[in-house]
Parts: structure tokens; C-alpha cells; sequence
């Protein structure tokens, strides 16, 4: 009989009972993740050494997991999928991870990533491409593209997530499972490899909100060495998960979901909008009332540009230590500078470089005003109209994407112009530090797809029952990948 297909209570169950042990369970996982990784190219490293721990009534005891590779683990090569760390094993490990060692989670795999998450697509990590397990032709999105596309496959029933812009909660939309991200500070950062620490998040991919919900109680906490935790010893998301949501109120941005709005429309955007107007009437059916808000199209034209611009300034200064002198191979040359050039050219892929350049650029004394300050007071903008919202509301609901998950290597079908606001409106949630969680929403094309609730921050209990009522309501609870018949 297989359990890493089944969610965490159930087979904390069956591990109490002593129908399986943790050791078999472990085997279990490993022998799936080899399976898969030939196909999804899910993993950095696999831990075939990893050993069964002791089962106590922690629910997370005993159980196999898996980690995004830009999570510190002492004495586990940690990557952050860049050729810059390629042999980098760290001496300590990140809080969030040593959290769960405390609760005696078993990690058996570092999973792949865009190249220290600056990416969208899954395509850019040092060893190769993310495939998505429902259709080996597509990509998962990203950064978190191993994690996502290893939980749904059935490896372990969760995985560790960073989302800097979206890239826990689209993984998860392309993949058919939940990718959830806390409000900032919940969980330390410490140990993660900083991208924009503004916008960086933890969280957690998973098969249902009760698994994420059991997950986030277990990472997160006050952090003294991470100075933006806070305490949230008052908040308990699994013991507080309830299905009764009469009354709440949500909202949607009326100029993402109008179909009129996109009039080269593709069938799959019709069905995936149409699809989320139908969970707007089971949220009506649940005793939600749900409202369609206008937003300043202005602001919302300017979310891409105001993330390029933040997250990029901030990467280019998180990552300058990248010189090859303190860690990751040396670079050649005849003096110092020589090496960190060819260090840094040679390991960075063109993605980054781009980035960096960016980044650079806006950070210069007579760029600065021009470009990232104001995207600062743009950003300040946004988030003022969604507090503004919030006193109102109690969440923001919308589609996640355009659709299903992109061609890999078909250009038409990356991301247009005109579904821009579509693909890109996840970045709301780290403007403004938002606990945001993306469920599974049905199917388009034989291929899953996403719907996300957003909500004010320390509001997490509310946005994870507004959406385990959700999931509640339809049949997309610990669904494992099956492979599209073409």
C-alpha cells in the first residue's frame, strides 16, 4: 500500500497504528523520487542516506518532505540552483528547516529552482529544465518548480517554497495542488538565500489546506536572528481550520476578470475565467458574499515594472557577496578583480546578468529618483488601495494565470501582453506582505488551474478557512498528477 499520496493526518495515523513505519515511508519516497526525476528533473540532490525518525504524536514526525534548494541544510549541497554555488555545503541550516527537524520531519531532497528564484518559467536552474508531471512538455512556472512538480507527482505530501513574486502560489496553480505563503515575518528567512528582502517569502506547497496549515504551525515562530518575525504564538492555522465562512466578504478586480478586456482571447483563458466565475457561485452557495471591485488601471499597468525594478535593486545588493573568494569556485584571472569577473560571467546564466544589470542601473546616484523611488512610492500606492480594500472585505479572490500551464518550447505561448495583469497580479501579496494561498480550481484542457485568496496581514487563520472551505466544496483535495493522454 502507498501513503505518500495521502495527506499528513492520515498518514501520521497509519505511522501511530504501526501499519508502516518511518523508515518505509522514507524508502517509499526515495524509490518516487528516482522515479520521477528522469522526467521532472525535480531534484537538485536526493538524499538516499536519509533515515526514518522516531513517531510521536507530532503530526509532522516520521514523515518525508522535501526542500527548495535555496534553503540553507548544514551539510547538504545547497545550490540555490546557480552553477555560482554548485559545490556549496553549508555549516548551518535555515530556521524554517530546523523548525521541522524539531518536529522530526525527514527532508530526501533538495529541489530544483530558477536560478536563486529569479524566475517564472523553471527553466533556469544550473541542471536543467522543471517538467511538469501532468504534461512532460509543459513547464511547472516558478521558482519553486521542483517542489511543486514533486509533490504533485506524489513524492511526500509536502515541500518548502519561497515566493518573492508568485513563486510558491503559480507552481502550485500549474501543478494542481496548494501553494500557500504567510504573512511576511511569520516565518524567519534566516538560512534563505536572500533574493528581495522586501518581498521574500516562506511558505509551503502541499496537497490540501489542512497539510499546509499543519506545515506553517510547524515553521514558523519569532526569529531572533530574522528582525522582521514577529510573534505568532496566538495563531494556530490547523487547529482554527473550519469549513463555516457565512458572512465573509470577498472581492475581485473586476478589470482582470472581464473576458471583454482580452479580445484575442484564447479558448483556454475563456474556460479558465468562465471556471472562476463558477467558484464565485459556490462561494455564494458557501454564505460568502463576493463583490467586483474597479481598480486604477494605472496601478495595475504598473505592477510588473514596480517588481522588476524593487526586486532586481534588491538582488543586485543581496548578492554581491557572490565573488567567488568566501564560497563557490574561484574564478581565473591574474588579480582579484580578473576573478570575480570571470567567477560571476561564467556562473551567472544570461537571466541573472540581465537582472543584475537592472538592478545596478536603478540603484545609480542620478537613477535613483527616476526609477526606484518612485517604484517605492508606487508600491506604497498599491498596497494603501488593497489596506483601503481590506477594511471593507475580507479577501481578495482572483485566477491564477491565464490558464493552464505554458508550452515549454513554444513562444506563442509564453506570456502575451494583453494577459500581462492576469499572469502578474500575484505580486500584490509581497507588496504589501499578504498571507496569499492558491487552491486548485478545476481543469482547463485536461491541464489543472488555480484560484488564489488574498487577505490583510495576520488575517491567516480567516484566508486559510475562506479557503479550506473552498477546496471543501470541490474535488480537487490530494489529487496526485496524471500524466495527459495526448
Amino acid at each position: 500500500m502507498k501513503y505518500m499520496d495521502k495527506g499528513i493526518v492520515a498518514i501520521h495515523e497509519a505511522l501511530k497504528k504501526g501499519e508502516i513505519t518511518s523508515q518505509e515511508l522514507v524508502e517509499e519516497s526515495l524509490a518516487k523520487a528516482h522515479e520521477i526525476q528522469d522526467k521532472t528533473n525535480a531534484f537538485v540532490t536526493i538524499l538516499d542516506d536519509a533515515k526514518g525518525l522516531p513517531v510521536t504524536d507530532d503530526l509532522l514526525s516520521g514523515i518525508p518532505y522535501g526542500v527548495k534548494d535555496n534553503y540553507s541544510t548544514r551539510g547538504i549541497l545547497s545550490t540555490g540552483s546557480s552553477n555560482t554555488l554548485k559545490n556549496y555545503v553549508p555549516f548551518f541550516s535555515a530556521t524554517a528547516v530546523l523548525n521541522l527537524e524539531k518536529k522530526g520531519a525527514v527532508p530526501i531532497g533538495k529541489t530544483t529552482l530558477d536560478e536563486f528564484g529569479m524566475g517564472g518559467t523553471g527553466t533556469t536552474a544550473h541542471t536543467g529544465i522543471v517538467h511538469n508531471p501532468w504534461d512532460y512538455d509543459r513547464m511547472c512556472a516558478g521558482s519553486s518548480s521542483g517542489s511543486a512538480a514533486s509533490v504533485a507527482a506524489g513524492v511526500y505530501p509536502y515541500a518548502l517554497g519561497s515566493d518573492t513574486g508568485d513563486s510558491i502560489r503559480k507552481p502550485a496553480a500549474y501543478c494542481g495542488i496548494v501553494g500557500y505563503k504567510p504573512t511576511y515575518g511569520m516565518i524567519s528567512r534566516y538560512g534563505l538565500f536572500p533574493f528581495a528582502s522586501s518581498l521574500d517569502h516562506c511558505g509551503v506547497l502541499s496537497r490540501s489546506v489542512e497539510d499546509a496549515a499543519i506545515v506553517v504551525d510547524a515553521m514558523k515562530g519569532l526569529d531572533p536572528k530574522d528582525q522582521t518575525t514577529w510573534d505568532s504564538t496566538n495563531i494556530h492555522l490547523y487547529e482554527n481550520l473550519k469549513k463555516d465562512v457565512k458572512g465573509t466578504k470577498l472581492f475581485y478586480i473586476k478589470e482582470i476578470c472581464d473576458i471583454n478586456n482580452y479580445p484575442n482571447a484564447s479558448e483556454e483563458l475563456i474556460e479558465h475565467l468562465k471556471n472562476f466565475q463558477a467558484t464565485l457561485k459556490k462561494c455564494e452557495e458557501l454564505g460568502m458574499s463576493v463583490e467586483g471591485v474597479s481598480l486604477d488601471q494605472k496601478l495595475l499597468n504598473a505592477l510588473p515594472s514596480v517588481y522588476v525594478v524593487i526586486s532586481c535593486a534588491e538582488a543586485t545588493s543581496n548578492m554581491s557577496n557572490l565573488t567567488g573568494f568566501i564560497f563557490g569556485p574561484r574564478g581565473s584571472g591574474k588579480n582579484y578583480e580578473e576573478m570575480m569577473k570571470d567567477y560571476r560571467t561564467k556562473g551567472f546564466s544570461p537571466l541573472i546578468k540581465r537582472r543584475f544589470i537592472i538592478g545596478s542601473y536603478v540603484l545609480q546616484k542620478e537613477n535613483q529618483e527616476k526609477y526606484f523611488k518612485n517604484a517605492q512610492r508606487v508600491r506604497r500606492l498599491i498596497v494603501d488601495e488593497m489596506k483601503k480594500l481590506f477594511t471593507k472585505y475580507d479577501g481578495l479572490i482572483l485566477p491564477v494565470g491565464s490558464g493552464p500551464a505554458k508550452l515549454l518550447d513554444d513562444p506563442t505561448d509564453m506570456v502575451k501582453e494583453e494577459t500581462t495583469i492576469l499572469e502578474d497580479h500575484l505580486q500584490i501579496g509581497n507588496f504589501g506582505g499578504f498571507p496569499s494561498i492558491t487552491i486548485p480550481n478545476g481543469f482547463v484542457s485536461d491541464l489543472p488551474v488555480g484560484v488564489n485568496i488574498t487577505g490583510n496581514c495576520y488575517q491567516d487563520e480567516l484566508v486559510l478557512n475562506i479557503a479550506y472551505a473552498l477546496e471543501s466544496s470541490m474535488n480537487y483535495k490530494n489529487q496526485i498528477a496524471k500524466e495527459v493522454t495526448k
